[in-house]
């Protein structure tokens, strides 16, 4: 596949072979979100954001595997470096009380492994002063791990605070912190003394403006600090082990908040130090124009969860907030995972020669831009950061119905929130593929209205 001239071409889908692959995995797979029957064909032609399924339909896959595929199918950036090297047995060893070394010096791996990518995460987050990082196999693992820090950094404090539509995994840990959708939480047990308040959902507000309900009292308060109050708040600052935050919401529906409303959850965490924890598990890696969705923000993150474009889970911080004690963090594969580390460290690497940051800003903007340009009925926001992507309409049907439409162009698409669909175009996509993907949502909300 020359990736410069590609084009989508589909004769149906899903395709008759597609939907025998789809039926035979769910003959003894769990009930789990499909989202279509989309089947890869791994032997076949892909690079970048073109894919081919078992029916040979050719397709442009603006999802990146929700960000856990940040440059795409089968990439040079990545795939000439790893094809360098003689894979072994195991390629995944017994985890992060276990060391793995290709034989040269420290630091001097050709092909890096764990430890290399722990200094590369060090190195990435040291203008927040964090120093030392555990990985782990997902984010939701990754999650778990930095709440059990902030409890025992803090000698037990019980409350927690998460927001309105959050979304943090889904293992019992990080399902207590989740706020979207019901479904992820409806009778299964919670950890206990975790209180939510609202997340911003207009980027441009200010305090007096606010129609989320963060801000009270026209503007002259929030609702987080008045909880927070020593005095008048029921929720003690001094037991509460942290804060935690996506700062871009994914799930809940690509929600890009304000500077004030940012100022004031980082102004309340330094105030009452309160460790907060940034879930970069989606908007982390160089997705938003900036390797973290924080650093368009005025917080200052004490914990740091990544995974996705990662390859592996991490949580990251300063020295003195992860336990002294031995065993107190264990993981039997966590940190194991030779291959995926080495995937870690080779992204990292593409980002920073391939200057993928900057591309992310100019693509995102065209890709708006196209979108915004076309006026399309029915749509009510375009928006994003580099490319975190998403447009909006003004029922949660016509989403769907749009979604299918580009489904069936051979656009691939995700939906997050209500009536959002999110768009995750690989970081090195190029102009040509931003104008194609573009015009087919364009013709897509056009099936659709």
């Amino acid at each position: 596949m020359d990736r410069d001239t590609a084009d989508v071409q589909v004769a149906g889908m899903p395709g008759d072979r597609a939907r025998e692959w789809a039926a035979y995995h769910r003959e003894v797979a769990a009930t789990t979100t499909y989202v279509y029957d989309f089947v890869w064909d791994i032997t076949a032609e892909a690079e970048g954001p073109f894919c081919t399924d078992v029916d040979g339909n050719v397709l442009l896959d603006f999802t990146s595997h929700v960000a856990a595929a940040p440059l795409g199918y089968n990439n040079p950036k990545i795939m000439d470096r790893m094809a360098e090297f003689d894979m072994v047995d195991p390629t995944k060893i017994a985890g992060q009380d276990f060391y793995v070394s290709d034989g040269a010096d420290p630091g001097e791996s050709a092909l890096p492994g764990p430890a290399d990518l722990m200094h590369e995460l060090v190195d990435r987050t040291d203008h927040y002063g964090l120093d030392t990082v555990f990985l782990s196999n997902s984010g939701a693992e990754a999650v778990e791990n930095a709440i059990k820090i902030c409890y025992d950094a803090s000698d037990g404090g019980k409350y927690g605070v998460t927001f309105d539509g959050a979304f943090h995994g889904r293992t019992l840990g990080a399902l207590s912190l989740n706020r979207s959708k019901s479904v992820y939480r409806k009778q299964f047990p919670e950890v206990p003394g975790v209180h939510d308040v609202p997340f911003c959902e207009d980027r441009g507000c200010s305090p007096e403006t606010c129609s989320c309900g963060f801000f009270v009292d026209d503007g002259d308060t929030s609702l987080l600090r008045k909880k927070l109050d020593p005095k008048t708040g029921h929720v003690d600052p001094e037991e509460t082990s942290y804060i935690v935050m996506e700062p871009i919401q994914g799930e809940g529906g690509y929600r890009f908040p304000s500077e004030s409303f940012m100022a004031e959850v980082a102004d309340l965490a330094e105030t009452h130090d309160i460790p907060l924890i940034a879930d970069e598990i989606q908007s982390g890696m160089g997705r938003t124009g900036e390797l973290w969705g924080s650093d368009h923000y005025p917080i200052e993150p004490d914990v740091i969860t990544g995974a996705k474009g990662m390859r592996v889970g991490a949580t990251i911080a300063n020295e003195e907030t992860f336990p002294e004690e031995r065993a107190r963090l264990s993981s039997t594969w966590g940190a194991g995972d030779i291959v995926s580390s080495a995937q870690g460290v080779f992204t990292l690497r593409a980002i920073d020669e391939y200057d993928l940051l900057d591309n992310a800003v100019v693509r995102g903007a065209q890709f708006k831009e196209t979108v915004r340009d076309a006026a399309l009925d029915g749509v009510t926001d375009v928006r994003g950061k580099g490319l975190m992507l998403a447009v909006e309409f003004g029922s949660a049907d016509l989403r769907d119905e749009v979604l299918e439409a580009a489904l069936h162009r051979g656009l691939l698409t995700l939906a997050c929130g209500s009536t959002v669909i999110r768009f995750l175009p690989p970081l090195d996509v190029t102009e040509r593929e931003i104008e194609l993907g573009a015009h087919l949502l364009i013709d897509a909300v056009g099936d659709a209205t």
